[in-house]
Order: structure tokens, then sequence, then C-alpha cells
């Protein structure tokens, strides 16, 4: 079974769309206190949670430490529970076969964000694991992605576009990140890769809206995955943290299920 497959399983079993993100802020956190605050959050969030996505970068901020840290959160999350390394490598030859070596055997990573700038030589090493995915970087979420991603090509599409088709083309293991705060874009993308795979972040403290997302893209299961990240990992403070994690990804489940619900 693959990641996608994987993916869907859960999603359906659980009956959620919803992708954790894990993205410790260092201002928040010394590496003493990280993991138990972390596998706390894991375990209260990991009912609603059709998958993780620890951030490999809040990770690295802490040194050495932080990798550590990351190993002992990986091992906190239950192993029937998909995980997506947030990591956006970009490179070929054997630079890309080393970061596909690191992700999936040492860190052992389910499926990986990447950069498909370079083409299909940064991709192809990820690929060469069967059992594994990947999510290129189609329509970001950040305020100035429209400076590249929305150039208009000769061809008629939008950048965006190209790279949507372009990426699905190399593999049915080929997802796409697109963000939630960009509604428009997502529909289209869902327009001409009707069967790819997204992951949409950008829900929370971005400003993305679940309705939005979900009338945009459809709500079919392993099809699609919507991330919060600091609105589940600090929806509050205290010893109350943990609490509160469950409660906003059992919040994110419900409001990424009330659309379909009503019809709309």
């Amino acid at each position: 079974m693959n990641f996608f497959d994987r993916l869907a399983h859960r999603s359906r079993a659980i009956d959620s769309l919803v992708c954790v993100g894990i993205d410790p802020d260092i201002r928040r956190h010394s590496t003493e206190d990280l993991v138990p605050y972390l596998s706390g959050v894991i375990e209260a969030a990991a009912p609603y949670a059709a998958c993780f996505k620890p951030n490999i970068a809040f990770f690295e901020q802490f040194g050495i430490d932080g990798l550590r840290a990351l190993e002992r959160t990986l091992a906190a999350i239950p192993q029937d529970i998909p995980v997506i390394g947030d990591v956006k490598r970009g490179d070929i030859g054997n630079t890309a076969e080393a970061y596909a070596r690191a992700m999936f055997e040492h860190w052992g990573f389910d499926a990986v964000t990447l950069s498909g700038y370079q083409g299909l030589d940064t991709v192809a090493p990820f690929l060469a694991y069967d059992d594994k995915g990947v999510y290129v970087l189609c329509r970001t979420s950040n305020p100035s992605s429209s400076e590249f991603q929305e150039l208009p090509l000769a061809n008629g599409r939008r950048l965006f576009e190209e790279v949507a088709l372009t990426a699905t083309s190399w593999s049915p293991r080929v997802g796409l990140v697109v963000g939630a705060t960009a509604p428009d874009e997502l529909r289209r993308v869902r327009e001409i890769v009707p069967a790819a795979p997204l992951l949409v972040p950008g829900v929370g403290a971005q400003g993305g809206k679940p309705e939005e997302v979900i009338a945009a893209a459809g709500s079919e299961p392993g099809r699609i995955i919507v991330n919060s990240s600091r609105g589940i990992l600090y929806a509050a403070t205290g010893d109350s943290f943990a609490g509160a994690a469950a409660a906003a990804a059992r919040d994110l489940r419900d409001a990424l299920r009330a659309p379909a619900a009503t019809g709309s």
C-alpha cells in the first residue's frame, strides 16, 4: 500500500481531512520541553488527524538538539497515521538522491513536499521509492506567491497551471501543494487535474476558510488534506494546551465535513 492509499484509508476510517502541522515556535520552547509538548499535542489530536506534517525547518532552528527532538517526535506518532515531511527540497542528480535517502530512509517520512522548479530530475529520486508520495509546490499560500506562480505563459496558461499539469503527469504518486488563501486558483487546479492529491495549507492563522476549500476542491479522502499548524499546536497555552489542540483539530474536522453534509 503506497502513501496515498494509506492516507485515503486513514481519512475514511476517522472521517477526517485534517493534516496536523507540527511547526514548533522557538520563542515558546526550550529543547527540554519541546518533545513533551509536541508529544502531548500528537496524542490529543491523533483521533482527528488523517496525517501529521512536521516541518523540518522548525526543528533545524534548534540545531542538533532540534533534530534529536524531531526523531523523538516522530516516534510519538502512532504507526497507523501517515507522516508528511514538510521539507521543500529541490535539487538534481546525486544531491536529490541524497535528499530522498535522508527523508525516506533515515527520517522515515511517508511523503515529502518538494520544489519542482528544476523539473523531473528534482523529483525522480523520490519517486524511486514505490511506497512513498510527494507533493510538489504549485500555488502556495504566501502573499508574494503570485509574483511567479501566476505569470502568464505563451500557451495561455499561468505558471501554476503548467506546474499542476506537468508535475502530475510524472506519476500518480505526485500530489500538489495549493494554498487555502487562493480559493479561485485552488478551484482551477482541481478543474484541470481532477484526480490529483492536494495538500492545502493556509487554513487558520493564514486566513484560509475550510468551507471555501471544500467548495473549491472537494472532499474525497486521499485526494485532499487540509493543514493547520499554529491553529492546533498553539490553540491554548499553559496546562490546557493538549485539550485545546484536540478541540481545534476536532473543530477543523467538523468544519471540513459541514459543506458536504449540507450539500453546498
